[in-house]
């Protein structure tokens, strides 16, 4: 029986990965488990994101045992192809890959391999329910989350693969360059990567943070979230695994329905590439935007006055992940307090998230500047100083990314600007809320 290679990109697991099940199936003398380092996506990756692959890829390595990973560096249309040949591989084995670029490169391998009578085989995706796979009953697409949500508990999802116990891995060879080490940069703190963490990070949650997800997950204080968003972004665990977890209950329903934006989006960028920079509202793209100068700078370096808002972006920074609450908040006081464009904000998130997901980033980005997928969300103008308080009621968040604040008291600790004598180290506020709000409105009537 001829030998299969499975070429790993956003799946790096062995456990409940369908693309590996019917590559052992294929390979009956055994499967060469593959990595291409594409310049178009190392080359743009960012220290933080570059640094964590890094490390996923090395522990994949390890799991793979004496075989290890192969790991090659170059245009995938010529080196999967160079593999595929070198080992006389009748089939080459993929997760399916929905994102603009993946599909182009993917079409081309394909084409690459075909002209020497090797299938491209697509097997699963990084998702529960594949991009497309739930539609209207006219057979169109849903653009709405509500509808889109009930679509997809209906359509279900498949129970997780079967681990390979039986896998017999393959080498075809020297690889032509080691597992990367790149370097973390400095003060940055990088979760533990790979399967193993991602299925202990896992447990941990569902025994101890599932039950109260509901009515906890907002408030980044306590941070009572999963952390599951990095080991989804690199496919260290699949989403089945994670509904195979869940009950009933509202924290497990909470928690399937963040679950189901995730896949909801991927659908969205599916259906309107163009949508990863430009409006999904096309009447968006003539909106007033301010150039941006020093206050888009004090923005990404958490020095804007609003503690909140500086909190999150030193967590961006020290973290690389920011609580998902806050998220909102800073994305919706960059857009509608400084009236900067969104592609600025989802270019920086880009730049620094470990998770960063282009579906999810940029139409969550999408929803808050209010051009996006969500009906009228462009008067849901987020007040730094009130969400503070009600998901950071004592100030447990701001002081810790924020120490210029540790000694204000949680009266003031929102809103320092309004203390008698000020902490001279913290910044006063670039911008009044409530006339910046009313600034927003008047442009969007503009457009309108």
């Amino acid at each position: 029986m001829p030998i299969s290679v499975l070429w790993f990109r956003r799946d790096l697991r062995l456990g409940d990965n369908p693309a590996l099940v019917t590559a052992l199936e294929a390979g009956g003398d055994g499967v060469v488990p593959l990595f291409v380092l594409d310049p178009r996506l190392w080359d743009a990756a960012p220290p933080p994101r570059r640094a964590y692959l890094a490390g996923s890829l090395r522990d994949l390595s390890r799991r793979l045992g004496a075989t290890g990973l192969h790991v090659v560096a170059g245009d995938p249309a010529r080196e999967v192809v160079g593999v595929a040949r070198r080992v006389g591989a009748a089939s080459v084995h993929v997760a399916g890959d929905h994102t603009p670029y993946g599909r182009r490169r993917d079409t081309r391998v394909s084409d690459a391999l075909g002209e020497h009578g090797v299938a491209l085989v697509r097997t699963g995706s990084p998702y529960a329910v594949a991009p497309g796979r739930v539609t209207r009953r006219d057979g169109g697409r849903y653009q709405v989350f509500t509808p889109y949500y009930a679509a997809w508990l209906e359509h279900g999802w498949r129970a997780p693969a079967r681990d390979p116990y039986d896998a017999a891995w393959v080498s075809p060879g020297p690889p032509t360059v080691e597992v990367p080490d790149a370097e973390v940069p400095y003060g940055l703190a990088l979760p533990v990567p790979g399967e193993v963490a991602a299925r202990r990070r896992w447990d941990e949650f569902v025994a101890d943070g599932l039950g109260d997800y509901a009515t906890e997950r907002d408030l980044p204080g306590d941070d009572r979230t999963s952390r599951m968003s990095v080991h989804l972004r690199w496919g260290e665990i699949h989403p089945r695994t994670l509904l195979a977890g869940l009950g009933r209950g509202p924290g497990s329903e909470a928690y399937r329905r963040e679950l189901a934006f995730r896949e909801f989006y991927a659908d969205v960028l599916d259906q309107r590439p163009d949508s990863a920079w430009d409006p999904w509202v096309p009447a968006f793209a003539s909106m007033a935007y301010d150039t941006p100068a020093g206050d888009l700078e004090a923005w990404k370096e958490g020095r804007t006055g609003i503690p909140v808002v500086d909190a999150g972006m030193r967590q961006l920074l020290a973290q690389g992940w920011m609580h998902n609450r806050v998220r909102m908040i800073v994305a919706s006081f960059l857009v509608k307090d400084l009236h900067l464009a969104w592609q600025h904000g989802a270019r920086h998130f880009a730049e620094h998230l470990v998770d960063f997901d282009l579906a999810s980033n940029q139409h969550n980005w999408q929803w808050v500047a209010g051009c996006g997928t969500d009906a009228a969300p462009y008067f849901r103008v987020f007040n730094p100083v009130t969400q503070a308080k009600k998901f950071d009621r004592d100030g447990t968040y701001v002081r810790r990314w924020v120490p210029e604040l540790a000694d204000v008291s949680t009266r003031w600790v929102h809103e320092p600007w309004l203390l008698p004598d000020p902490p001279a180290s913290y910044p006063p506020p670039l911008v009044d809320h409530a006339e910046e709000r009313r600034e927003a409105l008047r442009r969007y009537e503009e457009i309108r």
